[in-house]
């Protein structure tokens, strides 16, 4: 397998908060949830500073009832506050108050990395063991950046793919 991989930045985003959120203490069925929502908030947030999207204020005061009523939780994940739900299964991120189910984040993840996904996730896996737990809250968004495909800036670079260099999430792990 070669080490890099052509896919865009939201599958990247969504693994490397996963698998983060594993590392933390939660199940994996949980993290992919959170991963996704972590991934989503950073896409929209981008979007509304490209001018692609814009915030509404019914949506603001849906988001505000929902987090007066007691029942969302927020997670800190990524530096984004995450609303999720305990649910019988276990902890959920919400996406438009829905708990997100995180056998379709799988697929997702499967279906944009190939057969590269396994290797992928190894390599972000053994980068997030390489920190201590509390260093990796902090740092998690910052070693993102690092490793992060290269794409063009603003809107030219929405949805663009670029190239996943494993080596590169490597050579973090190997940083101390």
């Amino acid at each position: 397998m070669s080490s890099k991989i052509r896919v865009n930045r939201a599958p990247v985003l969504t693994m490397w908060a996963a698998v983060v959120a594993e590392r933390l203490g939660f199940d994996w069925k949980e993290a992919l949830s959170l991963g996704r929502a972590v991934a989503g908030l950073n896409a929209y947030s981008k979007g509304v500073r490209l001018g692609l999207f814009q915030r509404t204020p019914e949506a603001e005061q849906e988001r505000l009832e929902a987090a007066r009523s007691g029942q969302v939780l927020r997670i800190e994940l990524l530096h984004r506050a995450v609303p999720a739900v305990q649910t019988p299964d276990g902890v959920r991120a919400l996406s438009k108050d829905r708990p997100i189910d995180p056998g379709g984040v799988e697929r997702y993840l499967r279906g944009k990395f190939g057969e590269g996904f396994a290797e992928a996730k190894r390599a972000m896996e053994r980068l997030a063991r390489s920190k201590p737990p509390d260093d990796l809250t902090r740092v998690a968004y910052l070693l993102y950046e690092k490793f992060r495909p290269a794409i063009a800036a603003g809107a030219r670079g929405w949805g663009a793919q670029g190239d996943l260099d494993l080596a590169a999430i490597a050579t973090l792990a190997d940083e101390k």
